[in-house]
């Protein structure tokens, strides 16, 4: 006879999250790898909700660029923290929007019964990426393994020797076009009529809300303190948030495009960022068996994809226009809005094609525009542009800045919506629990 779980049908709940301070790469964090951040976070997480590790049924981490010693990072964070070695760990990657696709793992389990229980997280750390050798070099050193004599390990070093000054850097332009994201970004921009001046005072409203949000005390997923061995002072606030005003951002030269055509600067757009996440889930009725209450319900979610060369950041905008025709809902059943800040340009771009008729019915196939999104219901704390952008941590960050604003604003609804690399999208309901 087969014997069926029951656990069916469950109510998937995020409970709380915690993450490293997000520093600038090359700084607080530059001496560690990454499973030590992502360990720091889940570490930081048990202790401050008090889950028996035994009851965590699943670990999931999204990355991107991997450390290639620890290619399963959720595993070796979990070992290393001394976590129980018989929960399951697995690793995700999707660009940006990794941890999404963490958190969606997790919520799936959670949903369909296979667990109770689970954690969700994200890491990247940009202040060590793997490089290679070029190819060259590589099938050298691999033949070398079988080859025998002075002879042949000298044509190895004389290859090495020519080739060394030819690394193989992580890419910085997508694979499929090799066009870089700001260059994607500056033409998104001009298709959209976004000007410097738009960004600037986008990309200097996030640093002030940021700044504001932290000396407030509201970004309460951040570590109080964390210790980084060798630092004298525990690490205890976002290093790249800089208040600033749209006159002094508006004096950097463009990154990109140059001259009066490029927009995008080093300013308005996301920075290289070192941090990790994780967020605790489970169900309705595990939560209230474990004596927790959770902060918000995980409702309905989508991913999307679209051409990643002329719509590479437009994620948002189709994901969030799916998500609205699949829950019936509208921008204006919505009271919070967490969007990720890759470029200041690319989260005015996606309001403009949301409001824009021509766009959703043409391009998204809609029946018309979704509508203006409400610029002050929109990333109040924040966002990526000021607080930092570990690619694989910014999914768990966006949930809970919303789950955490609900609860602080009085709000029922919110809406979560990233793009990614690859021309990817992600777009989640979360609602406040207790409604």
């Amino acid at each position: 006879m087969v014997r069926l779980s029951a656990r069916v049908l469950q109510k998937a709940v995020i409970i709380e999250a915690s993450r490293t301070p997000f520093a600038t790469s090359g700084s607080h964090y530059k001496n560690l790898m990454p499973h030590d951040l992502q360990r720091a976070a889940l570490l930081d997480l048990v202790k401050k909700t008090k889950v028996p590790p035994s009851e965590i049924e699943h670990f999931v981490s999204g990355t991107v660029i991997q450390e290639v010693k620890t290619s399963n990072v959720a595993r070796e964070a979990l070992l290393s923290a001394n976590l129980p070695n018989s929960i399951p760990c697995h690793t995700v990657t999707q660009a940006c929007i990794s941890s999404n696709q963490a958190i969606s793992s997790i919520v799936d389990q959670i949903n369909s019964g296979q667990i109770e229980c689970g954690v969700a997280g994200g890491v990247d750390f940009m202040s060590d990426v793997p490089i290679r050798y070029n190819k060259s070099s590589r099938m050298k050193m691999l033949a070398s393994q079988k080859a025998k004599g002075a002879a042949a390990q000298a044509g190895l070093l004389l290859t090495l020797l020519k080739n060394i000054h030819k690394p193989e850097l992580p890419a910085v332009a997508e694979f499929s076009t090799n066009e870089t994201m700001g260059h994607s970004a500056d033409r998104l921009c001009a298709a959209f009529s976004v000007s410097r001046s738009d960004q600037d005072e986008y990309a200097a409203r996030s640093h002030n809300f940021a700044d504001k949000a932290s000396k407030e005390g509201l970004l309460e997923d951040r570590m109080k303190n964390y210790f980084v061995p060798g630092l004298k002072e525990p690490v205890s606030t976002d290093n790249g948030i800089r208040p600033s005003t749209a006159a002094q951002m508006g004096k950097l030269r463009a990154a990109f495009i140059k001259g009066p055509q490029g927009t995008i600067t080093a300013a308005n757009a996301s920075f290289l960022t070192d941090g990790a996440s994780a967020a605790l889930i489970a169900s309705e009725a595990k939560a209230k068996k474990l004596g927790m209450k959770p902060k918000a319900y995980l409702r309905d979610y989508v991913f999307v994809s679209q051409d990643p060369k002329d719509q590479l950041l437009l994620g948002p905008a189709y994901a969030i226009t799916k998500l609205l025709h699949k829950t019936g809902l509208k921008l204006t059943d919505f009271d919070v809005f967490e969007l990720h800040e890759a470029f200041a340009g690319q989260i005015l771009a996606n309001l403009r094609a949301l409001n824009s008729d021509y766009f959703c019915k043409n391009h998204i196939k809609a029946s018309g525009k979704v509508g203006e999104l409400p610029m002050d219901k929109l990333n109040l704390w924040g966002g990526s542009l000021s607080i930092g952008h570990p690619f694989g941590a910014t999914g768990v960050r966006l949930v809970i800045t919303a789950a955490n604003r609900l609860q602080k604003e009085g709000g029922k609804r919110a809406l979560v919506a990233a793009c990614a690399s690859g021309g990817l999208g992600h777009a989640m309901v979360v609602e406040k629990y207790g409604n």
